[in-house]
């Protein structure tokens, strides 16, 4: 969803850095991967094609924080909040 974040701390050596990746439009969502040594964030659109993708080596990577925007769902407010229940 527009707002979804991923933040990526990497080792650069002598400090770290770290990079963003948001999804920056309606429909879009972030996903992250760990495939061979390599960590890949990706900005997916509602049919699956990914926009853009980030690599960084695994070994490099000291914090992956992903950071979702809240959803209203029916399914996740709490049951006090439902008037049909006492």
């Amino acid at each position: 969803m527009k707002g979804d974040r991923v933040e990526i701390v990497v080792d650069a050596g002598d400090t770290t850095r770290t990079y963003e990746m948001v999804a920056s439009r309606a429909g879009r969502r972030v996903e992250t991967a760990v495939r061979r040594g390599v960590v890949e964030v990706s900005e997916v659109t509602r049919n699956g094609s990914v926009v853009r993708t980030a690599r960084f080596m695994a070994t490099r990577v000291l914090a992956l924080v992903e950071q979702p925007v809240p959803r209203e769902d029916a399914s996740e407010r709490p049951l006090r909040d439902d008037p049909n229940v006492r």
